[in-house]
């Protein structure tokens, strides 16, 4: 059975990085498209970053240059760095895997607030 586990969420100040991270277990997750989407209160989920095989990543535009997608297959995981943290990054990250993001996770708080 296919699992995905994200961690490194928290509070944050603006301005700050936090590192998520995904874990897969039940499966190699180099074989698969991994995605993070993000959902804040009251908005619909959006798609923040994937990475596809030796593909360069896409990015949202509104965190292209702030945030990072990577992989790290020794691990299992894929990692989500993000840089210069604003307010309206706050929301609960997901990472989903497969290329119909048939796997989900439970998802992990971010909050930026000072």
């Amino acid at each position: 059975q296919v699992q995905l586990v994200e961690s490194g969420g928290g509070l944050v100040q603006p301005g700050g990085s936090l590192r998520l991270s995904c874990v897969a277990s039940g499966t190699i997750i180099s074989l698969y498209t991994i995605t993070w989407y993000r959902q804040a209160p009251g908005k619909e989920r959006d798609l923040v970053a994937r990475i596809i095989d030796d593909d360069a990543p896409i990015y949202a535009d509104s965190v292209s240059g702030r945030f990072t997608i990577s992989r790290d297959n020794a691990k299992n995981t894929v990692y989500l760095q993000m840089n210069s943290l604003e307010p309206e990054d706050t929301a609960v990250y997901y990472c989903a895997a497969g290329s119909n993001d048939r796997y989900w996770g439970q998802g992990t708080q971010v909050t930026v607030s000072s």
